[in-house]
């Protein structure tokens, strides 16, 4: 599923594509956990984390996209002030009048949002990166011959 593009073309899927993310958190915490046959989940280990960075990758560009558009909804709000205000503002006025405009702070709390899922996405590939380091080691043990190491 591309969120990406759904986001771009209507930022009201944005709730959607949240609980989407949360669901498939929740559905991964269990691939970082090393249990059963270590060959098996060496062989499925590639597969795990590139599921996983791809979707942290499109969080990414959701977020980038998302901050473009705050930019650009800042850049309106302080051109208002400092064109059409009735008194004269300088420039700093104007940007902490910017700032405090409810859709401002709405946009950037929606961006706080995605930026949490994507730690957490963050975290699972740091998850892995252990889980694959762990499985290494244990692998470099039963080489050495200590064949009775158990998980």
């Amino acid at each position: 599923m591309n969120w990406y593009s759904k986001i771009v073309e209507d930022i009201s899927n944005l709730p959607s594509m949240i609980a989407y993310y949360e669901n498939e958190i929740e559905n991964s915490r269990g691939d970082v956990i090393i249990h059963g046959n270590v060959e098996k989940s060496l062989k499925d280990l590639p597969g795990i984390t590139e599921n996983i960075f791809a979707k942290l990758q499109e969080l990414e560009a959701v977020l980038r996209y998302m901050e473009l558009q705050l930019r650009k909804l800042r850049r309106t709000y302080f051109q208002k002030y400092l064109e059409n205000y009735n008194r004269t503002l300088t420039s700093r006025d104007a940007e902490k009048y910017t700032e405090g405009e409810n859709s401002v702070v709405d946009y950037e709390c929606l961006i706080n949002e995605v930026a949490l899922i994507r730690n957490k996405y963050l975290g699972l590939m740091k998850a892995l990166d252990q889980k694959s380091y762990m499985l290494g080691h244990i692998t470099r043990l039963r080489t050495a011959g200590m064949e009775d190491v158990s998980i």
